[in-house]
């Protein structure tokens, strides 16, 4: 029983020993000190690259980015640093960190000169997802610098495609051209944002490289340092991803904080305000100061059943937040479509006639309720994009109603589209315009109110 185990023990190490596909320490550590350097051709491409991407983030064209990345060589400098560190070849870091710091000035350079003369200025999805890292971001660039240096040291790896997948994992290049965009339209929000990102991912990949040239592929030291020395590399090291892990975590905790509330409210919605015959045409949420806005469409529903619904509120846990419900009146009924079909079966001799109607009606109702609910998911979509706009705004509700007016005894009405901001403290004059314009173009509506509250 022994030799069975110790052999399954023989077993396993020679499956997880990676000494066997270990390439040659020089050959390895030349090629890393290679790819360093910035200068000449590989210069141009970096700037050719950040272009693409730039292209990419201003068409909001995900193909485009991924072919960024890959193109890019902003790898070389970053894994040099953190093998520098590891072997204690310094001049190696030295030289590697300029290099960065030329590579970084040249892609930020490049990406405000081309979003300065581009005529598209609206932030796209693709740019936005780089204002905002988590600690999620910090785990990738965990993994992927450590697959990287795994496979750069790998004899059988290192030119497959791990390189290029960690290239397109870890991003380096979008918050780069994010942090361009930034400085060019002088939203420093994003632009901060985006430095962060760019930051976790430089000091994550290097510190990933560190771990693995030190302790899993264990490359011997190119210059001996004494204890002391060591110990307080060590500690630059440690506090270093402390104070860049650090905000990373709280922005983490309030985005899953604001999530799980989200979640809760969505549930207490569609079991506490489903009321007979109507309809829950949007919802705005407002996490900071758990305020919960609900617009619903269909018969009245009396304030006892509301307050019901209030008294409610703690079982979904959401103790302490307030409900403001607005009722939208209208002629159609869910329940009319289907009384019609009922109706038909008493009387075979209209069937067919009738079954028409019927299909009819229910076009004409599903065409009606999509148009008063394409509002509400519009609201959830853009306030996210708004709110790094506009950081004041609390909410945004947005519903479709119908405008009556009367001239020389004719009634006419129109549908006409509302989009309700409610904001911290008031806009000033210009941003208040900048507001307007930006919804009107977001939500491509012909005829659409807006008030600030």
């Amino acid at each position: 029983m022994n030799d069975s185990n110790e052999t399954l023990s023989t077993r396993f190490r020679r499956l997880i020993n990676m000494g066997h596909d270990k390439a040659a320490e020089e050959e390895t550590i030349a090629g890393i000190a290679d790819g360093v350097g910035f200068q000449g051709a590989k210069l141009w491409i970096l700037v050719l690259a950040i272009f693409t991407a730039s292209l990419g983030l201003n068409t909001n064209s995900t193909a485009v980015i991924i072919g960024a990345m890959l193109i890019s060589p902003l790898m070389g400098p970053i894994i040099g640093m953190g093998l520098g560190v590891g072997i204690y070849d310094f001049p190696l870091f030295k030289r590697a960190f300029r290099n960065y710091l030329v590579a970084t000035l040249f892609s930020v350079t490049t990406a405000t000169v081309y979003f300065l003369i581009t005529p598209i200025t609206e932030a796209q999805s693709e740019l936005l997802a780089r204002t905002s890292p988590t600690i999620y971001d910090v785990a990738i660039a965990i993994c992927g610098g450590l697959a990287g240096i795994i496979a750069l040291s790998s004899k059988s790896q290192r030119t497959g495609n791990v390189i290029p997948g960690v290239a397109i994992a870890t991003a380096l290049m979008p918050p780069l051209c994010t942090v361009g965009f930034g400085i060019a339209t002088a939203n420093w929000y994003y632009a901060a944002g985006a430095l962060y990102l760019y930051l976790i991912n430089t000091i994550f990949i290097a510190l990933s490289t560190y771990v693995g040239v030190s302790f899993i592929m264990r490359f011997h030291k190119q210059t001996l340092i004494d204890k002391k020395r060591a110990k307080k590399v060590h500690r630059y090291i440690t506090t270093i991803a402390v104070l860049t892990i650090v905000p990373s975590i709280f922005i983490t905790i309030g985005i899953v904080q604001n999530t799980i509330y989200e979640q809760r409210v969505q549930q207490f919605i569609h079991e506490a305000l489903n009321f007979e015959n109507t309809q829950v045409l949007s919802h705005t949420v407002d996490y900071r100061n758990h305020d919960i806005r609900v617009v619903i469409y269909g018969e009245e529903v009396d304030s006892a059943r509301i307050g019901e619904a209030r008294r409610a509120m703690p079982a979904y846990r959401l103790k302490g937040s307030s409900l403001q419900v607005v009722q939208s009146r209208s002629g159609l009924k869910t329940g009319d479509v289907q009384s019609l079909i009922m109706s038909q079966s008493r009387e075979k001799e209209k069937s067919a006639e009738l079954l028409s109607i019927a299909e009819n009606n229910t076009r004409k109702a599903e065409k009606n309720l999509s148009e008063y609910q394409e509002p509400e998911s519009l609201a959830r979509e853009i306030l996210p994009e708004l709110r790094i706009l506009f950081p004041q705004v609390l909410s945004l509700s947005m519903a479709l109603g119908t405008t009556a007016s009367q001239a020389d005894s004719t009634l006419t009405e129109e549908k006409e589209h509302l989009a309700i901001v409610r904001t911290e403290h008031p806009l000033q004059k210009a941003n208040l315009s900048l507001l307007q314009e930006w919804l009107r173009k977001r939500t491509s509506y012909s005829e659409l109110r807006i008030v600030v509250e």
